[in-house]
């Protein structure tokens, strides 16, 4: 009997956005997802990734069981007892031993605000020791701190609502359009509804996000603390200080305003040190001056540095002085990355803060004491991400326990993680799938529920608190994060405190704790949710904290009130520092590293779908063709980017709009998908002093050829084993999913020395139970051109397509969707094997180009041809002729910059579009 058909609101797994998610599965099982429209994160939009969340449902090396290391390196099938106990037993001898600060957890803004509110009790209120962190650390600490520092709270006080009625939004250091589609959505819209707003991007990159700029500052790399604190003086001389809000609300005004006077109080030399013109530098300000209803959305632009802290608080200055903070439509924005890393800065993810956003002051240590009834709670804050990694490796943390994190892939210095995990006695790992770089490390696997499967809660980057509701079952063997922490919890001892029944007895715990002795004294309180019933919890509506029990919610400052000492915001002196990282004649250039539009993180989940592989499916250095020629490199050749603390190999992708002396690498390729792509093994742990954040957007380094000999890709068909990176040749290789098969790039110096036998020997591992090789109708069709070194084998069973594999003398990019088209062929005619040895079908089938867009997988070349065929002139016509750009929208600004750069003839441009694209 066919199950039937249900609807589930839940919320996407990616990024801080928090977009609702309508999870549908039909009468024959299938689940498909669509926007809420109902949901205020989104109102029904959906991004490329969350549109295709469906089709990461049955994720690839899901980690099914425990596992356990063995001598000889293998792992090994254990019971969730034995794996618990031997966690439990791992911990207490480290603690009885070398005392609580010899282990440590880090977590993950991934995991839910339930999970987080375990983990952060178990080690700072029982263990006694505050190193736990997050790898939130990582994105957004400098933004905490610095709303810590001005406000005196954790406190974002902005909501998606300010922005789109705001008259002036400045989007600092965030690629919205990639990073955050769908609030970059809502900006389009409300820019198509109020034409007069203005938009202001600064980036030293021209990116996307630029297509809604009516200004772009393409600053230089590091400057951003520079150009607001002469932003805070052009304010000053305007008469723009809003000087009855200071005197009743803010401290360190004068202060402030000094030490931006002394850092750039010449325009003509700030123009010259920020890499702007003058003439940009003077629109921005007057625009920032005439326009009182300004919102500051900034990302990892500012935060990613070793003086994020400063630059927030710089920026921050600027709406303090003229009281744009805590009214409507103004305030300055920190946008988060991930979908939780809100809900784990409220239960104290981080090493620096307690739960329920209190410090470690002698008050809040004592009623976080008596609330969770433990006279071992941390005293003092712990090691934040990269000092507790550092720690691990001079053998200081004995146990680790990671969760749902990789931070092998993560961290800066990845080769110092490595190492730092090898000399850790004890690694325990929570994952979701088997194959990261951290697991490789790891003593013990813990199987790890994941979305779809997650029951709990996430916070927003607008503070909006939402339902991730599970869809089925949890898969094999997999618990929730917060079930294996509470039974190791009570293995060392703690069991009443930790024995919850389900998600629902945590968050009102949580909630309930949120509200304790609080009375208005602290920013976060959830009072009027310590009581809800279990279907209350399950029902709970998307909802903005604060929600106090005993009086009505306010937006945080609208009174004028913060929760410093005094109450009283503080402006902070700040003097600009520079890049940490010294560009020298050995190492000439800036790499930035950052997002793409279609993946997120290490591509455990995205880069499992076909589709969100089209539009970039390699690792990339984006270079302006300016450097390109002084470094001599050409677009799509492989280029080796490097310093001292490694290199990676990466096509090369040549852009204009790339700041010259400057390079962009993203940051998404990790050793399961590509070998020598890993940019954090560039990346030097220089931090924040103040936040612990690492500097990850101005390191230097050097790029040059890769000296190549041979180019080549295989594909294998989907279902048939697929060789492990180490086993293919070359120093390039990337595995990319792809439909019907998987693809492999491949490119080297050396080469076996007979590709036929390395074919049949590393890509033929195909298992038979039943039949012997004898009867296996197998054959090889080959092709061999020593003089221009062109070589091409494809090995067909039982007339069925298993692999190809193509080698070349040059990097020239390769049309193989007609290829892949083969592998869903029952058998192959023979045709099909005449254009399998020709390299390209025989019929006049067209290259369809990079994929530009995602959903409806449409390649650049028939958009162009669309475009001047049709006459089109906007993308709204060119969605309504393709479908492009009309379902989640991230692809647009790259649709309309394809018009631009394409335009069609005069004669087609007055021809209205009648036909589709399949027409």
């Amino acid at each position: 009997m066919k199950p039937p058909s249900v609807t589930i609101k839940t919320t996407c797994p990616y990024c801080g956005v928090g977009c609702g998610v309508l999870a549908e599965q039909n009468t024959a099982g299938a689940w498909s997802v669509r926007g809420d429209s109902d949901h205020p994160a989104n109102f029904g939009r959906l991004c490329s990734k969350g549109a295709a969340l469906a089709e990461t449902i049955n994720l690839p090396n899901r980690l099914m069981t425990p596992l356990q290391r063995t001598a000889d390196g293998g792992l090994q099938r254990i019971s969730w007892d034995h794996a618990l106990d031997q966690i439990a037993e791992g911990f207490r001898a480290a603690i009885d031993e070398f005392g609580p600060d010899s282990v440590g957890i880090y977590v993950s803004g991934q995991i839910l605000t339930e999970d987080y509110y375990v983990a952060n009790k178990l080690m700072k209120g029982f263990i006694g020791s505050a190193n736990i962190d997050t790898n939130s650390r990582l994105c957004m600490s400098s933004a905490v701190a610095a709303y810590n520092r001005a406000f005196g709270s954790d406190t974002v006080p902005v909501s998606y609502e300010d922005l789109e009625n705001a008259d002036l939004v400045v989007l600092v250091g965030s690629n919205t359009a990639y990073a955050h589609p769908v609030t970059f959505q809502r900006l389009v819209a409300a820019k198509e509804r109020r034409p007069e707003m203005k938009f202001v991007v600064i980036d030293p990159r021209k990116t996307a996000t630029c297509d809604i700029a009516d200004l772009h500052l393409p600053i230089a790399p590091g400057a951003d603390a520079l150009l607001f604190n002469g932003l805070l003086v052009a304010l000053a001389e305007a008469g723009k200080i809003d000087h009855e809000f200071i005197a009743a609300s803010v401290d360190g005004f004068d202060a402030s305003l000094a030490a931006a006077r002394a850092d750039a109080a010449d325009l003509e030399i700030l123009a010259q040190r920020c890499g702007l013109s003058q003439a940009k530098l003077e629109q921005f300000f007057a625009w920032f001056i005439a326009h009182e209803r300004t919102v500051s959305l900034w990302s990892q632009g500012l935060n990613q540095s070793a003086s994020g802290s400063d630059k927030g608080n710089a920026l921050i200055n600027c709406h303090l002085a003229t009281g744009r903070v805590g009214k409507p439509a103004m305030g300055p924005f920190s946008i988060t990355g991930q979908p939780n890393a809100m809900g784990g800065r409220e239960v104290g993810g981080l090493a620096n803060m307690l739960a329920a956003h209190q410090g470690f002051t002698p008050e809040a240590i004592d009623r976080v004491s008596r609330f969770w009834g433990s006279q071992n709670v941390a005293q003092k804050p712990g090691l934040k991400a990269v000092d507790l990694f550092a720690a691990a490796g001079k053998g200081q943390i004995k146990a680790l326990w990671i969760i749902a994190t990789n931070p092998v892939f993560s961290l800066p210095d990845s080769h110092a993680v490595r190492t730092a995990l090898e000399h850790c006695p004890l690694v325990v790992l929570s994952e979701c799938v088997a194959d990261t770089d951290t697991a490789q490390y790891a003593d013990i696997l813990l199987p790890a529920t994941t979305w779809g499967e997650r029951d709990g809660t996430v916070t927003n980057s607008e503070r909006r608190i939402s339902r991730q509701r599970p869809l089925y079952p949890p898969v094999g063997e997999s618990r929730h994060d917060w079930q294996a922490l509470c039974a190791v919890a009570q293995r060392l001892g703690f069991g009443t405190a930790f024995d919850f029944a389900d998600a629902a007895a945590i968050f009102r715990e949580y909630a309930a704790l949120t509200a304790f002795e609080n009375n208005g004294s602290r920013d976060l309180d959830l009072g009027a949710f310590n009581q809800l019933t279990d279907e209350q919890y399950n029902e709970l509506p998307p909802t903005r904290w604060p929600q106090p029990a005993d009086r009505p919610p306010v937006e945080p400052f609208s009174d004028g009130r913060f929760f410093t000492e005094n109450r009283r915001a503080r402006m902070l002196p700040i003097t600009a520092q520079g890049a940490p990282s010294a560009l020298t004649p050995l190492y000439p250039l800036r790499l930035n590293t950052g997002r793409l539009r279609d993946q997120w993180h290490g591509m455990s989940r995205t880069g499992a779908v076909p589709k969100l592989l089209n539009h970039v499916g390699e690792p990339t250095l984006t270079i302006h063709p300016m450097d390109a020629a002084r470094f001599k490199l050409r677009g799509h050749q492989i280029a080796r980017v490097g310093n001292t603390l490694g290199q990676l190999l990466t096509r090369v992708v040549l852009d204009e709009h790339q700041r010259q002396g400057s390079v962009f690498v993203p940051m998404h390729w990790s050793d399961a998908f590509s070998r020598n792509g890993l940019v954090n093994a560039l990346i030097a742990p220089i931090i924040d002093p103040v936040s612990g954040q690492p500097e990850f957007k101005t390191q230097s380094v050097r790029v040059e050829h890769y000296p190549a000999e041979w180019f080549g890709f295989a594909l294998i068909r989907e279902g048939l084993p697929v060789p492990e990176l180490q086993e293919l040749p070359g120093d390039y290789a990337v595995k990319i999913t792809a439909t019907a098969a998987m693809r492999i790039e491949l490119a080297g110096v050396a080469s076996p020395h007979d590709w036929m036998d390395w074919a049949k020997t590393t890509l033929n591992q195909q298992k038979f139970a039943l039949e012997t090789a004898a009867e296996i109708d197998r054959e090889w069709i080959e092709f061999a051109d020593s003089a221009t070194g062109r070589y091409r084998i494809a090995q067909i069973t039982q007339g069925r397509l298993d692999w190809v594999l193509h080698i070349t003398r040059d990097s020239r990019a390769v049309d193989t969707h007609w290829l892949l088209g083969l592998f869903a062929e029952p058998s192959l005619n023979a045709a099909q094997r005449a254009d399998l040895m020709a390299g390209k079908p025989a019929g006049a089938q067209a290259d369809v180009g990079p994929i530009i867009c995602a959903c409806f997988s449409l390649g650049r070349n028939p958009l162009i041809a669309a475009i001047q065929e049709h006459g089109i002139t906007d993308a709204k016509a060119l969605g309504a002729c393709t479908q492009a750009g009309t379902n989640c929208g991230s692809c647009l600004p790259e649709l309309k910059a394809l018009i631009a750069q394409n335009p069609p003839s005069a004669e087609a441009a007055t021809t209205p579009a009648k036909a589709s694209i399949e027409d």
